[in-house]
């Protein structure tokens, strides 16, 4: 699995964390880190986004303050979708029903050690397209086409 990974400055010690994780994690072949040490939350987002976007990254993992910054600026990118998480139910239902390929976390919500152990779930988590949200998420893409279109 290849993997982007971003954070502004308020999300740079637990990137790093996870960076670190993922870098030494057998069913991870390529972390690519996409901050630089002016990147705002929403330029990380959108570079992280556009990657997924683009087929150079199958999933990422964006962290700031909360979390929620980098979900929404992500959630910008058109075909990608991204959740803040910070435990089991979320980060689970955030792939299992919303195949979302963009967990986002926020570096001053929860601890690293934590951050870790849900990343190692949601590695393995896969979305099941033939779950009852896949007509909900064909919904959410028809209209996300329909409104890039114009």
């Amino acid at each position: 699995m290849r993997i982007v990974i971003g954070a502004p400055a308020n999300g740079a010690a637990l990137r790093d964390t996870l960076k670190a994780y993922l870098g030494a994690d057998h069913r991870v072949g390529e972390v690519v880190d996409v901050s630089r040490a002016d990147s705002t939350y929403p330029a990380v987002s959108f570079s992280a986004g556009k990657a997924i976007a683009e087929g150079r990254a199958d999933r990422g993992i964006l962290v700031c303050g909360t979390g929620i910054g980098t979900a929404i600026a992500a959630s910008k990118v058109p075909g990608v979708r991204a959740a803040t998480a910070h435990e089991l139910t979320t980060v689970r239902g955030s792939v299992e029903n919303y195949d979302a390929q963009v967990l986002c976390m926020g570096q001053d919500v929860i601890a690293a050690a934590a951050a870790v152990s849900l990343v190692d779930l949601w590695l393995d988590l896969r979305h099941d397209p033939a779950s009852s949200y896949a007509t909900r998420l064909v919904e959410i893409t028809d209209f996300e086409a329909s409104t890039t279109q114009s």
